[in-house]
């Protein structure tokens, strides 16, 4: 039996190239997410319930990459997660929240807290009555006095189809923060906020659809109510459906893809995970936009360990985006990367994107709690395929486990606790600003140019450590 050596990250380096490169700036990291999706910059948060939900995946389409919303959750959740990611930045939000003018204002501000808003229309048969704002219910919690008591019936408005200079000009000249868009009917067809101007100015880079909202993804299962799931799902325009499933190379996934693509024909879809060609292959023919590559190379997976089987990362993207070159499709890099050369030697040997788990974990927008230990905080982290979170899958889906014998959980994550972070804004700016640098030691001003000029020299152990900082006291 033939045995071939397998490389991941820590095994190769890119050998530096005559670069005419001056300042990072002149680099681009525009790539492809999908067959049909581009983004700005080529990161991915992974579909991890404590990794993305609606803020890190907010905070991801900012930055000019995407957020997979996980698929632990009820459909009307995962939905209401993908809403709230596609209202956070929109330029006109077409369907405002609305409040009636007879409901109670201890019930208004309760809405208002439940979808994280500073205000809402305030409508009657269909027609805008007035309006109601953080202002106009202040000191107002324990009143019983209704909406139209308080609301401010004199509301600035402007007909649908106002461009963007006239709706900031509005803005500013009458000191308003909101502009209800009304047509000749009276009734309610969108809004424009200041916050979402303000929004689209600071944020250039941000990642968007075609209405100008923040690009989002969500990820849905192999059983049970994937089908549904995913038409709720592209319902509430979640712009790419990733199909889950720890190996992408099964029957169980390509089956899955076919259901969808046969439904859903215009949906853009991922699916994986797989290591090998043959298994990209697959999923392309099954009709995949994109595929995920990486078995077992995560931080907190113990597939390897578990069942012997995987392929080191950097040989698994290497083959694999060999056949997605082939047929046209791009392979995402999902697992094992700890650093930005990491993330450019991915790209380096073919991936169009990378997707991150543990580096974005334990930051402000990353779902779960602190945790306090020996005076620093932590966040939760874990494996999707670990105990806990297999666990709490099963009771969710089966509405009690207590009864199943625990022995036949074979776990193949872990649970884990990682360091606070800060903003995932911060860790994105260090990891696109080392692939830029990486770019440019490659003498490539784009990631094509850096994949045609890649050469990869193979390293030992020495040269590893010859790497690392060495022969100091660090400070």
């Amino acid at each position: 039996m033939e045995i071939r050596e397998g490389l991941t990250f820590d095994d190769v380096l890119l050998v530096p190239k005559y670069s005419n490169i001056t300042t990072r700036s002149q680099t681009d990291l525009k790539t492809k997410l999908s067959k049909n999706i581009s983004l700005n910059i080529p990161l991915i948060s992974a579909n991890m319930d404590t990794v993305t939900e609606s803020a890190m995946a907010s905070a991801m389409a900012r930055e000019g990459g995407i957020g997979i919303i996980h698929r632990f959750l009820t459909v009307e959740e995962e939905v209401e997660e993908v809403l709230k990611v596609k209202r956070s930045a929109s330029i006109i939000i077409e369907n405002p929240y609305v409040v009636s003018p007879d409901q109670s204002i201890r019930d208004a501000i309760a809405y208002m807290t439940e979808k994280g808003v500073s205000g809402l229309l305030v409508v009657s048969d269909s027609k805008l009555v007035g309006i109601l704002t953080g202002r106009d219910v202040m000191f107002e919690s324990e009143s019983n006095r209704l909406v139209k008591d308080v609301m401010t019936r004199d509301v600035i408005t402007a007909k649908p189809g106002i461009s963007l200079v006239e709706a900031k000009e509005a803005l500013r000249k009458h000191r308003i923060e909101k502009l209800p868009l009304i047509d000749d009917a009276g009734s309610v067809r969108g809004l424009i906020t200041s916050k979402d101007i303000t929004h689209n100015e600071n944020y250039p880079n941000a990642s968007k659809d075609k209405k100008g909202r923040p690009l989002v993804g969500a990820a849905v299962g192999v059983k049970g109510d994937f089908m549904e799931r995913t038409e709720a799902l592209l319902e509430a325009d979640a712009d790419v459906i990733v199909v889950d499933i720890a190996h992408g190379h099964s029957e169980n996934a390509i089956n899955t893809v076919k259901l969808i693509k046969k439904a859903f024909p215009n949906c853009e879809l991922i699916a994986g995970n797989v290591a090998t060609a043959r298994g990209t292959e697959d999923l392309i023919k099954a009709g995949v936009d994109a595929v995920k590559v990486g078995v077992g190379s995560g931080s907190i997976c113990i597939t390897r360990v578990i069942t012997g089987s995987g392929v080191p990362q950097l040989s698994a993207v290497y083959d694999c985006a060999e056949m997605g070159k082939k047929h046209g499709i791009p392979i995402i890099s999902d697992g094992g990367t700890r650093t930005s050369g990491d993330v450019t030697k991915a790209l380096a040997a073919g991936a169009s994107t990378v997707m991150i788990g543990s580096l974005f974990g334990g930051t402000d927008e990353s779902p779960g709690s602190y945790v306090m230990k020996n005076g620093k905080r932590y966040k939760i982290y874990r494996g999707m395929a670990s105990f806990m979170a297999t666990l709490g899958r099963k009771t969710k889906e089966a509405g009690n486990a207590a009864n199943d014998d625990l022995n036949d959980y074979v776990a193949e994550g872990v649970e884990a606790m990682v360091p606070y972070k800060g903003s995932v804004a911060d860790i994105i700016t260090q990891l696109t600003g080392g692939v830029r640098s990486g770019l440019s030691y490659c003498g490539a001003n784009t990631i094509p140019q850096m994949q045609e000029n890649a050469e990869f020299i193979k390293m030992s152990r020495a040269g590893f450590a010859e790497s690392q900082p060495h022969d100091v006291d660090l400070m």
